[in-house]
C-alpha cells in the first residue's frame, strides 16, 4: 500500500460540500473530496478514493464533519416524509411492562438480579437475603451525566463480600473493572483496559482477567489482580504470541478452575489456573492441533467431560478420569453423530445434559451416566430455540433451559433430572402483545446448488400473503446460529402486515459443522448465493410482493447486505445495514486494524493469491459498480470495535456514487457508542423505529 507524492498537499485542501437543497429543491446529499489511495498486491491494483476517511485517533475534524454532514443528510431526508418513527417507538414502549424482574439467580444466602421500569434506560442491578432487598448499582445515574454508558457484568466474590463489575464509558468495549464492598461503596482498586470476564479466586482475594493488544484489540494476556493494590502491580500469567488466536474466560461450574481458553477459527487450547491457587502457572489441558476443537467440564468427582471435534465434526464427550488423562478418549459417553451437532455440555454428578442441533433446530438431550439411556426433550413450535441457562449449581437436582418462539416470549423452565417434572420457572412480560394473532412456519428453499435452506416465515393470521411486504433477515458467519427467537422489536412491522423471515443460510452453524464450512474462506460466496436464492424462492411461493421487498443484516450481516445488493440489486426495495463489514478486503490485508488477524481463518489471508482473488469477488465495498440499487440505510457508530466506523463511512458515498437507481443512501453515525450502537434501552428502541421508518417511508415513494 502506498499514498501518491501529491496525496499530502491534498490532504490540505479536503473541502466537504455541506447537504443542501437544489434549484428545484431537491435534497442534495455530501460529497467528500476523492483522493485516489493506490493499493497493489499480486499483480492486482485497488485505489480507494476514499481510504482518507480513516482516523484511528477519531479527532480529525475533517473526518467528524463529514460524518454530521452525513446525519444532517439523513436527518433532512426523514424530517420531509411521514414520522413514522414517533409511531413506531410509542408503540415499542407501549409494550414494555411498567417494572419488570429479570430470573433470580442464587448464590450461596443472595439472589442476584436486575429490575428495570419503562422510564429507564439500563436495569438497576439487586441482591437480597432474607427477603431484604438492597440496590447494589444504578447505572441510570451515571448514564445521565454522559452521552455513553453500559455494565457488561456484575460478579459477586465466593463468599458475596466483594462485587465486581465491568463498565464502559464509549462503547469500545474496553472494560474497567470496579469492586465494591459490602456497603455497596466503591474501593479503589480500578481495573482499565479489560476485555469480558471477571473471576474470583476461591479465597476471595484475586481477580482474574483479561486484557486486549490496545492496537489489534484481540484479547490476548491474563492477568491476576490482589484486591487492595494498584493495577501497575498486577501479574501477568499468559501471554499468547499468536496473533491468529484470541482468548476467552471461563470458569468450571465447581468453581475449581478457571478456563483460559485460545482459539482461532478451528483450534484452540485452554490451560487451566487453580482458583485455590491464581498466580501459579496454568496447565495446558490439551495441547493446540490443527481441526481440533474442545470444551471441558469439570465434575465433582474430579473427572473432566470433554467435548472435542477430534475426528468427529459434530463433536463427541469423552470422559477423563483426572486432568492427566484428559488427552486419553477411554470413556465415551456420546458419541459422533453425523446428523446431530452437539453445541455445548454441563455435567451433574449422575447426568450429562447436552445442547443438540438436529435439522437445523437446537434442542436438548439428557443422558443418564449409569446406563448412558438418554432422552431428548420435546417442543411443539415448528421453530424455536431453546438453550441451557443459569445452570450454575453442579450440585443441583433440577437443570435449567431457557425456551422461546417468534410468538413466545423468552421462559425459564426447570426439569428434574430424575423424573422429569418440568417447572415454568419465569417469563418475560410483553404487554398490548396476543401471541394468537401471528404464525409461524419453517420450510425449506432449495440453494442454486441444490442444498435445502431453513427459513423461517412470521406473520399475521389472515393477511393477503401475495400482496405484503415483506423483510428478510441473514447473518451466516462464524458458525454463529440466526436463531428463531421471540423478537418484540419486530411486531410493528408486523402489525402493518410485513411478512417477517430469518433466513439459515451457510457459514452458520445451523445445520452443524459442515453448515459452517460451507460458508467461510473459499466458499464464501455460498452465503451470498443462498440468501438471495431463499428470497427469490419465498416469493415465488406466493409469500410477499416482489416489489415490496427488503433486507436486514449486521456486522457480518452487513457484508451480507452489501454482497446480495452487489450480485442482485433489482431484487430488493430497500436494506438496513447495520455496522457492516464492507470492505473485507482491505481490512484482512492491514493486520493493524482491529481483530484482523484472528479473522484470516474465516475470510482468508490476502497474502495469499488465491484467497486474494477470492475475497475480491465478493467485498462489497470493491464490488459497487453503476447498477440499479435498492434505497439503502447504513447505520453505524463512531467508537465500534468490531466493524471500525470508516468502513461504512466510505461505502455510503462511493454506494451513492455509482447508483444509477436514484434510490436513497443514507448512512446514521452514531458520534458516542460502539457495535451495539447507543446505550440505554429507550435509545436503542429509538434506533429500531428510526430504521423501520425508513422501510414504511419507502413504501410511499
Amino acid at each position: 500500500m502506498f499514498l501518491s507524492k501529491n496525496n499530502s498537499l491534498l490532504f490540505l485542501l479536503i473541502l466537504i460540500a455541506s447537504c443542501t437543497m437544489s434549484e428545484d429543491n431537491k435534497l442534495i446529499p455530501p460529497s467528500p473530496e476523492k483522493i485516489p489511495y493506490v493499493m497493489e498486491a499480486h499483480g492486482d491494483t485497488r485505489i480507494d478514493n476514499y481510504y482518507w476517511l480513516r482516523d484511528d485517533t477519531r479527532s480529525d475534524p475533517k473526518v467528524l464533519d463529514y460524518l454530521k454532514l452525513e446525519n444532517e443528510y439523513a436527518d433532512k431526508w426523514f424530517k420531509e416524509r411521514t414520522d413514522y418513527k414517533t409511531q413506531i417507538l410509542d408503540e415499542l414502549i407501549s409494550r414494555v411492562v411498567s417494572s419488570e424482574t429479570s430470573f433470580k439467580v442464587k448464590k450461596g444466602d443472595y439472589l442476584y438480579f436486575d429490575e428495570i421500569t419503562s422510564a429507564d434506560q439500563l436495569p438497576k442491578y439487586y441482591r437480597s437475603k432474607d427477603g431484604v432487598k438492597e440496590l447494589i448499582i444504578n447505572p441510570n445515574e451515571k448514564l445521565s451525566t454522559q452521552e455513553y454508558y453500559s455494565i457488561n457484568s456484575i460478579v459477586p466474590s465466593s463468599d458475596n463480600s466483594l462485587i465486581a463489575f465491568n463498565d464502559d464509558d464509549n462503547g469500545r468495549r474496553e472494560f474497567t473493572i470496579k469492586i465494591l464492598n459490602s456497603d455497596y461503596e466503591l474501593l479503589d482498586d480500578e481495573i482499565s483496559k479489560t476485555s469480558y470476564g471477571i473471576f474470583w479466586s476461591s479465597d476471595n482475594r484475586f481477580i482474574i482477567y483479561l486484557k486486549k493488544d490496545p492496537i489489534t484489540l484481540i484479547a490476548n494476556q491474563v492477568y491476576v489482580h490482589e484486591v487492595g493494590t494498584t493495577q501497575d502491580e498486577d501479574i501477568l500469567i499468559y501471554k499468547e504470541d499468536d496473533p491468529e488466536f484470541n482468548i476467552n474466560l471461563g470458569q468450571s461450574r465447581t468453581d475449581k478452575y478457571i478456563y483460559i481458553d485460545t482459539a482461532k477459527t478451528n483450534s484452540n487450547e485452554i490451560r487451566l489456573i487453580d482458583s485455590a491457587n491464581p498466580k501459579a502457572e496454568p496447565k495446558i489441558a490439551i495441547d493446540r492441533g490443527e481441526d481440533h476443537l474442545y470444551t471441558l467440564e469439570h465434575a465433582n468427582d474430579g473427572s473432566f467431560y470433554v467435548r472435542s471435534n477430534l475426528n468427529a465434526p459434530n463433536y463427541k464427550i469423552y470422559k477423563a478420569v483426572n486432568i492427566d488423562s484428559l488427552n486419553e478418549s477411554l470413556d465415551e459417553i456420546a458419541a459422533h453423530n453425523p446428523d446431530v451437532f452437539i453445541s455445548d455440555h454441563i455435567i451433574f454428578d449422575d447426568y450429562l445434559i447436552l445442547e443438540i442441533r438436529e435439522n437445523g433446530l437446537p434442542g436438548i438431550q439428557k443422558i443418564k451416566l449409569s446406563d448412558k439411556t438418554s432422552t431428548t426433550l420435546a417442543f411443539n413450535d415448528e421453530s424455536y430455540y431453546v438453550s441451557l441457562s443459569y445452570n450454575y449449581d453442579s450440585r443441583d437436582s433440577d437443570f435449567y433451559y431457557s425456551y422461546s418462539s417468534p410468538t413466545q416470549p423468552v421462559t425459564i423452565y426447570s426439569q428434574d433430572l430424575e423424573n422429569a417434572e418440568t417447572k415454568n420457572l419465569w417469563q418475560k412480560e410483553i404487554t398490548n402483545f396476543n401471541p394468537e394473532k401471528y404464525t409461524t412456519s419453517r420450510q425449506f428453499i432449495t440453494a442454486r446448488d441444490g442444498v435445502s435452506v431453513p427459513v423461517t416465515i412470521t406473520h399475521l393470521k389472515d393477511i393477503n400473503l401475495e400482496s405484503a411486504p415483506i423483510l428478510f433477515y441473514g447473518y451466516g458467519s462464524y458458525g454463529y446460529t440466526t436463531e428463531s427467537y421471540f423478537r418484540s422489536s419486530i411486531i410493528p412491522l408486523l402489525e402493518r402486515n410485513f411478512i417477517h423471515v430469518l433466513v439459515n443460510i451457510r457459514g452458520g452453524g445451523e445445520m452443524g459443522k459442515y453448515w459452517y464450512e460451507q460458508g467461510r474462506m473459499l466458499n464464501k460466496l455460498n452465503t451470498f448465493y443462498d440468501f438471495n436464492d431463499a428470497v427469490k424462492s419465498i416469493l415465488n411461493m406466493g409469500i410477499g410482493n416482489k416489489d415490496k421487498v427488503f433486507a436486514q443484516g449486521g456486522s457480518a450481516g452487513g457484508l451480507l447486505m452489501g454482497a446480495i445488493i452487489n450480485f442482485e440489486p433489482e431484487l430488493y426495495t430497500g436494506i438496513l445495514n447495520g455496522v457492516p463489514f464492507v470492505d473485507v478486503l482491505t481490512t484482512m490485508s492491514d493486520a493493524s486494524i482491529p481483530l484482523t488477524t484472528f479473522e484470516w481463518d474465516e475470510w482468508g489471508n490476502p497474502e495469499n493469491k488465491d484467497e486474494y482473488m477470492y475475497m475480491k469477488q465478493y467485498s462489497p465495498y470493491d464490488n459497487i459498480a453503476p447498477l440499479n440499487y435498492p434505497a439503502v440505510l447504513v447505520t453505524s457508530s463512531l467508537f465500534d470495535s468490531q466493524v471500525q466506523y470508516y468502513e461504512p463511512a466510505k461505502y455510503t458515498p462511493k454506494l451513492r456514487e455509482y447508483s444509477t437507481s436514484g434510490n436513497p443512501v443514507l448512512m446514521k453515525m452514531n458520534l458516542i457508542g460502539g457495535h451495539g450502537g447507543k446505550s440505554g434501552r429507550l435509545n436503542q428502541m429509538e434506533e429500531t423505529a428510526e430504521e423501520y421508518g425508513f422501510l414504511l417511508n419507502l413504501l410511499q415513494e
